[in-house]
């Protein structure tokens, strides 16, 4: 299900990433339930999980509370799927074993493959439809409270960071007897007109690119409708010639880049080829059992140092004055940085630090830089103690007390 009727356009929100609360039957939500006016992770970690991260000696101030690490792929890999299909595959499992009653998802616009459109899949072989990646906007949030009214009462929600903190706010309110949330880490947002130029940036035929992928080893993978592929290396992507806005505030200062509050995640940054799933609860775990005889599973590793390449992330971003980074590497040194990368770059767990760590430094530059004053109520004491270590501690009035 997925009614053009209730896409109605969202209320203007001040750092607004349209998860859902906004079009839901009480707007005025927003004021609780959003992630980017005063979040409150440890009130939430503890509801959800049962205890707030530990900031002390443990990789859980990345990554939040865990039981489990692993890495993991489908045996036999869906057809369509983004990786080899492990979200897709729980949202049929949970369907079929009638464990939930519903999947809130997204799939695609029926006029524009990468759009996505929030949808309640019921049946199993519907999951397929909402294989791959998409880029945009989608209210999920909103498809949680239309679940609720269309009488489901067991419910799983697949979505990304700002939505499922909504979805949580929420939870209580809602009242279903159970929700399960599968998490994705979060890559950086943007509109889909923007995605779309940004594809124009990467091929002269960008409506021939049917799959967009980030990998872990320093490449985008593209994929055309003849069947060819193409690897582009990070340091080669066309990110100075993006608009300063290509990336709204909103993702340029979120401080849960890994999803932290779903029950268990699966996403990319320390599969290091396959892809990262975190057991985050019994909840968690029990979705892995589900699948676990279909996957393999292999030990999480963790390679290179990450110290220098943040650095330099934070130098680019101190430049930007709150757009994109507009140091140019020469163009000389591009293939000899992107053979380096790879091989002794931070790889694994070291590569996903290093992106939780880029992420929180960009979260206190912009917000020192465009909202000052949204600072003590956004950036939460987990992301203060992962960018102490490079000399960005709190002033005085933007600690949280």
């Amino acid at each position: 299900m997925h009614d053009s009727a209730v896409n109605q356009v969202a209320p203007y929100r001040d750092l607004c990433t349209d998860c859902g609360v906004s079009r839901s039957s009480d707007p005025k939500r927003c004021g609780s339930a959003c992630q980017f006016i005063q979040p409150d992770y440890p009130s939430f970690e503890t509801a959800v999980h049962g205890r707030p991260r530990n900031l002390i000696e443990s990789d859980e101030v990345f990554f939040g509370p865990y039981l489990s690490m692993a890495r993991a792929q489908m045996k036999e890999p869906l057809a369509g799927a983004q990786w080899t299909g492990i979200i897709t595959r729980i949202g049929e499992l949970l369907l079929e074993k009638g464990i939930v009653d519903a999947v809130v998802t997204v799939t695609g616009d029926s006029q524009d493959r990468w759009k996505p459109v929030p949808i309640i899949v019921t049946k199993a072989a519907d999951m397929a439809q909402c294989r791959g990646m998409r880029m945009g906007y989608a209210p999920v949030v909103q498809y949680l409270e239309l679940a609720k009214q269309a009488g489901h009462k067991k419910v799983a929600m697949i979505g990304i960071p700002c939505q499922v903190y909504a979805a949580r706010a929420l939870e209580q309110e809602l009242g279903f007897e159970q929700l399960l949330i599968v998490g994705s880490p979060c890559s950086d947002n943007t509109t889909t007109e923007h995605f779309h130029h940004f594809l124009s940036l990467l091929s002269k035929d960008p409506d021939s690119i049917t799959y967009l992928e980030f990998r872990a080893d320093y490449k985008v993978e593209l994929r055309f409708k003849n069947g060819t592929k193409q690897e582009i290396p990070f340091l080669n992507l066309p990110l100075s010639d993006l608009p300063s806005d290509f990336f709204p505030l909103t993702c340029k200062t979120c401080v849960d880049y890994v999803n932290a509050l779903s029950d268990i995640t699966v996403g990319y940054m320390a599969g290091t080829g396959a892809q990262w799933v975190i057991v985050r609860n019994p909840r968690g775990q029990a979705v892995l059992d589900l699948i676990a005889p279909e996957l393999i599973l292999e030990p999480v590793t963790t390679a290179g140092k990450r110290i220098s390449a943040v650095q330099g992330f934070m130098k680019n971003v101190k430049l930007a004055a709150g757009g994109l980074p507009v140091n140019r590497m020469p163009n000389f040194l591009r293939p000899i940085m992107a053979w380096v990368m790879p091989r002794f770059g931070p790889r694994g767990l070291e590569f996903a630090k290093a992106r939780v760590e880029m992420k929180g430094i960009e979260s206190v530059l912009h917000l020192r830089q465009m909202a000052p004053h949204k600072i003590k109520n956004m950036v939460p004491n987990h992301v203060w103690a992962i960018t102490d270590k490079y000399g960005l501690s709190p002033e005085s009035t933007e600690k949280i007390k």
